[in-house]
Parts: C-alpha cells; structure tokens; sequence
C-alpha cells in the first residue's frame, strides 16, 4: 500500500502491509495522536480509517510545512501478568488477533514519511516510543517492557527518555526466531500526549543513528520549550556537528546513506581529521565500504591500520565512565556469534565520546586489549567500559603500542 497524496502536498513512494483492526480498540489511539498534534496548533490534513493500521497522517505545521507520519500504534498499560514484576509497564507488538507471524515495519529511507513506533496508555494519558528502525521487523505478540518509575518521570516531567537492555528469542523453537532482531541497547522515549510532535522531530533527527546519539537528541528535545518547532531544533544540531554549512552539504551528497546516519559519518569525518594531524599518521582515509571498518591509516610507515569508530551510549555507568555497546546492528540467524565482534576484524577501536561529552572528541584502545566474549570463543564482549588504563586519548601512544 502507498499514498502518493499529492492533493495533501506530501508526494512519497513508500509502501507498506496494512492490518485489520478493531476500529473501537484503535480510533481512541488515533485521537490520541491526532489531539497531540492540534495541541501543538499543527492542523491535521488527512488520516487514514482506524480501521487499518498503521496510521497514515498528513498535518501541517503553524508553519505551513506539511509532513507525513506513519504511525504504528499499541495499547500500552499495567496489567498484572502472572510471573512478571508488578511494576511492569508494557506494550505488546500485535494487530488484530495474530499471536504468530512478523510486523513488517516500513521505513522510508528518504525521510519523506517519518514512522513512529509507540505504545499509548490512555488511562494515563502519555506513550512510549521505540526506535522503529530496531524493530523492523518485529514478532508479533512480543513486547515492550518498562517500569511504573518511568510511567512517573514522564508524568512529572511531560518527556523522559531511557535505556532498554534487549535480547533475542529464548528458543529457536519459535517462528519469529528466525528473525535477525537488532539486540543492541535501544533508548525509549516517554512523553504526555502534547509531546508527540517532539516524537515526529525525534524521528525525523535520529533515523538510523546509534542509541547513544539518538539519547542526546532525547535529552536536547526535552530542553526545549514544547512549542520549539523543527527548523529550531535542525538549526541547534547543524551548529552541534561543528561544521561548515558547505562542509556538511559536500558530506551529504558524497554519501548515500548519510542521511541514515548523520552522526555517526559526521564522528568518523571527526575522527579522520583529528587522526591525519598526529605525527607520524600517513595514509589516513575513511574507507566508506558497508561491513569494513572506518578508517585505515600508516603508523610511521607501517602497513596499513584498520580502525572502528563506535559511538558510545548517552548514561555513564555507575562509576561515571562512558559504555560501548559493541555489537554490529545484525548478526547471522545460524550463528549468533557473528553478532561480535573479533580481534581480527581492525586493530584500534575508536570511542566516539560525543553523547557524554557533547564535544567531538576519542579515547582509543587495542582491540587485542579488550575483554573477551563471555560466551563466544574469540570474540570481544559487547560491554566495553572506556576508562584507563585500557583507552586513552593519545592515538600516538596506543599507535606505537601496536607497532612494538
């Protein structure tokens, strides 16, 4: 199914599977969108009936800018569930009465259609919204997990965004565990219902970008008063990247899949200009080849040296040092080890330390120092704590290191 729309003024290619269900279980989730936006004086152009699902909604800004919002909407709450906590807070991914089977979440990768993936508690009167594109696709009947205290802080505050630790299937005996399921830390955002243009915006700025990143976005959202308007926000992260407008425009049409990542080519762009001034650096280019790692460069000489760049997550841990969640995005269904990452894969592992520090600066480590896999057989455990005597912000130091 696709909607064109030209008379709403939002033309796109995209398309997706449609659902039957309930119109009286799924028309109050739609209102609740709907009177979000009209709260944030946005004027809705069309939506589609309740009827199917997802939610196809066209509005328009004060502004007069018009978007197009694909919406894939759930009935969250706090039911009792027998041997769960009882401080449980859920969402379970399902339409109409499919217990089995996959959620095809559709994803517009020219950012024509932005998607949000929510659950709504209605008797509360706030959502919760997951990164869509870690959840396409989805088993259906599987849920979203989270807790009275973050039900409370959205309440509180009106936007609240966290952690979520997330693993794969317990048993291969199911259907949907055939599903390559993006296990990486996931960040959720809460917010009450005059929030869900801020959703919009989030998404809209953090399509395909890692957890860490997406969480400072969160977090610079929630600084703004609730009537800040896109433009504002856009124009805050353009001086964020610290680049030139022509700089990041040249980076953008050189790079297809930019506009899935902003941040993270805008970290590597960072990386390769602070590695190429070190002295005795010679060589240094990003390779900007998908599965490759980020930048090769010579050491005095040296053959070439293969780096990673990886962004680390927004929270510190408990002793304030900044975390990686070091795992790749996808990993083979027959072998989930591949999922890890191995020593041999590049030398240097560069953290990006941008979502604690929210300064374009890189702490590296040796990847033959790092920990092993607790459970995978040459493989570097996904949980990397960035803190000395392991990483340090010399390149040269850990360069000779190397070299010796």
């Amino acid at each position: 199914m696709n909607f064109p729309e030209s008379s709403s003024g939002v033309a796109s290619a995209l398309q997706w599977k449609t659902y039957g269900v309930s119109r009286l279980e799924k028309q109050a989730l739609l209102n609740f969108i709907l009177g979000g936006l009209t709260m944030r004086g946005c004027r809705i152009v069309s939506a589609s009936d309740p009827r199917r699902a997802p939610f196809y909604i066209v509005l328009e800004t004060p502004a007069g800018e018009r978007h197009a919002v694909l919406a894939y909407a759930f009935r969250a709450g706090a039911k009792l569930t027998k041997k769960r906590p009882t401080n449980e807070h859920r969402f379970q991914i399902k339409y109409g009465g499919k217990l089995k089977g996959i959620l095809e979440v559709a994803i517009d990768p020219t950012a024509v259609v932005t998607t949000i993936f929510l659950g709504i508690d209605l008797e509360r009167q706030v959502f919760v919204a997951a990164d869509p594109l870690m959840n396409a696709p989805s088993p259906m009947s599987s849920s979203v997990e989270f807790k009275a205290h973050h039900v409370a802080e959205i309440a509180a505050q009106g936007w609240h965004a966290w952690e979520r630790e997330r693993r794969g299937p317990k048993t291969r005996s199911r259907p949907t565990a055939e599903i390559d399921e993006d296990t990486r830390i996931q960040i959720l955002v809460g917010g009450t219902q005059d929030r869900v243009y801020d959703l919009i915006v989030l998404e809209r700025l953090a399509l395909g970008l890692d957890p860490g990143e997406r969480h400072l976005i969160a977090d610079r959202l929630a600084e703004h008063p609730s009537r800040q308007q896109v433009a504002s926000v856009s124009h805050k992260l353009l001086e964020e990247l610290q680049l030139e407008p022509e700089a990041l425009f040249d980076l953008i049409e050189g790079a297809a899949r930019l506009k899935m990542a902003v941040r993270g080519w805008v970290a590597e762009q960072h990386l390769e200009t602070a590695l190429t001034a070190v002295p005795g650096v010679s060589d240094c280019r990003r390779i900007n080849a998908e599965g490759q790692p980020d930048i090769s460069l010579r050491w005095k000489g040296s053959p070439p040296i293969l780096i990673e760049c990886k962004n680390v997550l927004r929270k510190r841990d408990a002793a304030g040092f900044a975390r990686v969640d070091f795992q790749k995005t996808r990993a083979s269904i027959s072998d989930p080890c591949s999922r890890y990452y191995s020593p041999a894969d590049f030398t240097l592992l560069a953290a990006c330390l941008h979502a604690v520090s929210e300064e374009w600066e890189f702490s590296y480590a040796l990847t033959a120092d790092l920990p092993p896999h607790a459970k995978c057989d040459s493989k570097i455990s996904n949980r990397i704590v960035v803190q000395q005597p392991l990483f340090t912000t010399d390149p040269a130091s850990v360069l000779d290191r190397h070299a010796s």
